[in-house]
Parts: structure tokens; sequence; C-alpha cells
């Protein structure tokens, strides 16, 4: 109270009052400066197609007029005549605020980049999209280290002394955080070893869905029924991944089963018609058709074709078309569809028979 008093004494109205109008000032020149600098530099970004223009506007999006007050309260200070104790604490002040601001515009200029990337590689480079995010990660992580750094540098710690002590601490560090390492690292792995990347469609357990973002931690995968679902990154690695996405073509195998009473001319023709009905459909591709085994119920024939591509409805397009045409051709030759069925021979010759 004796120190702001005497500071109080020391300056007459006069002072105090260019003092009032330097704080004033700066406040007010703050948001006025981050309006027309955003305008000036989005401006520019229009008309010459710079990306660093829209960069720089949406980082000044970040300045924050609370970090400002005791940047203009240092400002305003500099009119006054203060003890050597309480200038050195509102410089002090006034720079970790400065630190902050700047370490806020670098986080917003990272996050701007990495979403346009990710946005630029998404269709034409999945892979790349997925390693931007972790080098958007690390980014951000150098970034702040760094401020933290000179931030405490200010405040009079040894950093070197800090930086050295740092390697002993990371050891502990690293025995108390194991799942998070173990969760970096295998975000580490997806990322250079890309068993999937964004937009790709897997299938892990019973879960699937299309991949939408690999964190640091956790990977986001949009479901077929809607709902996200975010699985950590070690737990994906352990875990056995269907990637269809990297699939050229899809493998289709069926069976068809027929009545034992067909005729034996019949029988042998089943093949031909089977492939017939799979080589009309654009797209697909024939393997084999055979008369596999004598079923329970049924004589069964195993057919296996490749559909020219991976997509899935397109996939049950041709599914559905030949199982028509099977349909169709075994209705015109006389052919039934075998169904579960007990034949039962009972004493004196008569026969019953019965569905199951």
């Amino acid at each position: 109270m004796n120190v702001l008093q005497k500071i109080l004494e020391a300056h007459d109205v006069t002072v105090w009052l260019i003092a009032s109008a330097i704080f004033v000032a700066v406040l007010v020149a703050v948001p006025i400066a981050r309006y027309l600098g955003a305008r000036l530099f989005a401006s520019l970004s229009r008309r010459t197609g710079v990306v660093w223009g829209d960069a720089l506007a949406d980082a000044l999006q970040g300045t924050s007029l609370v970090l400002f007050i005791p940047i203009a309260a240092y400002a305003a200070s500099l009119s006054l005549t203060l003890p050597e104790d309480v200038a050195h604490i509102d410089a002090l002040v006034a720079i970790i605020a400065l630190l902050l601001q700047v370490a806020f515009w670098g986080n917003r200029a990272i996050g701007f980049w990495l979403k346009r990337k990710v946005e630029s590689k998404r269709v034409t480079d999945p892979a790349g999209a997925t390693a931007m995010s972790f080098i958007g990660f690390g980014a951000r992580v150098l970034l702040w280290t760094f401020v933290v750094l000179l931030g405490l540098d200010q405040l009079g710690f040894n950093i070197t002394t800090l930086v050295a002590g740092l390697g002993v601490g990371g050891i502990a560090v690293a025995l108390a955080t194991q799942n998070v390492l173990s969760d970096l690292f295998a975000s580490l792995s997806i990322v250079l070893d890309k068993p999937f990347v964004v937009g790709d469609f897997i299938v892990v357990d019973d879960l699937r869905g299309n991949v939408e973002r690999v964190g640091v931690k956790t990977t986001r995968v949009r479901s077929l029924d809607g709902e996200l679902l975010i699985i950590s990154n070690a737990d994906l690695l352990k875990s056995r991944i269907h990637n269809y996405r990297q699939m050229a073509e899809r493998r289709v195998l069926f069976t068809v089963g027929i009545l034992y009473q067909t005729p034996q001319e019949k029988v042998g023709r089943v093949t031909q018609w089977l492939r017939e009905a799979i080589e009309a459909q654009d797209g697909t591709r024939f393997d084999r058709a055979h008369f596999k085994e004598y079923g329970d119920s049924a004589l069964v024939f195993e057919v296996v074709y490749y559909v020219l591509t991976r997509d899935y409805n397109t996939f049950m397009d041709v599914q559905q078309a030949i199982n028509l045409a099977i349909f169709a051709r075994f209705a015109r030759e006389g052919v039934d569809f075998a169904y579960p069925t007990r034949t039962l021979y009972i004493a004196g010759g008569a026969v019953a028979q019965t569905a199951t």
C-alpha cells in the first residue's frame, strides 16, 4: 500500500491522464488492428492467391484482448517513474502475456495450415492426410515447448539445467504414462506403416466403418449406422484389421441347391447355366462352378466369381442380377430349388414327405 501511495504522490494529474490515455489507446487499437489486419490479409489472399494471406488473417482472429491488458499497462507505465522492482514485475507480466499471445497466433496458424493440407490431400493422397495430423500435433508441441522455455527463462530459471533435468524426469513420466505413450507410438506406426489412411473402409472385430481421423491417441471411425466409433490406437493395432479400400476387386462365393429328384441330364447342365448367368453381367469375371456335394436335402453347387470393383453397392447389384437370372433359368428349365425336407418310408410301401 505504501508503494502504491508513493507512486500516486510522485506524479501529477497530467501524467496520470497521459498514462491512462496510453492504456485505453492500446486496448482500443488492438481490436481495430485485428479487424483491419484480417481484412487486409484476406483481401491480399483473394487478389494474389497466396495461402499465407489467409493464414495470417485466421491467426489474427486469435488475438486476445485480455492478454493485451498487461501489455497496455506496461506501455502506460513507460510514462511513469516506477520503483525498480515494480517496473520489473510489470515488464515481466507483459512479456509473458506477449509470449502467450504469440503462441495463440502460432497455434491458429498451424491449425489453419493443417486443415488446408488435410482437405487437399484427403482425396488425392489419403495417406498424406493421415501424416499431416501427426505433423500438426508435433508442430504444436514444439511451439508450446519453445514458448514455455522462453517464459521460464524470463522468470529466471536456468533453462540448461531444466532441459538436463527433463531427461531424468522424462523416464519417470514415461513410466507413469505408459498407456498414453503406447497410443502415441501406435499413432506414429499408423502414419509410417499405413495399414489404413483417412477415407479407408475398415473392419475391426465386429466394428466397421470409414476412417475419418487418425489422432495422437485415438482413431475415429464413422460406422455404417452413422455413429462415431472412437478406438484407441494401441488397441487398434493389436486387432486384425480388414482394409476394404485396398481391395482392387471383390471375390464372391455362393452355393445353390437343387432337388435330388432333378433329372441327371439337367444336373449336368446346371454349372453351364450358372456360368452364363454370371458372364451376362458387366464388370464380372467368372472363376468356376462345380457340383460340390450331396447335401442333406439338396445337390449343392458352388460358384466363385469376381466383381471388378471394391464398391459394395455395385457388388450387391450384380449379385441380385445373378440371383434373378438363375431363378428365371431354373424356372424355364423346370429345375426346382431345394429346401430342407425329410422323407419317411412307412411299412407297406407308403411314403410321406414333410418339409422341415
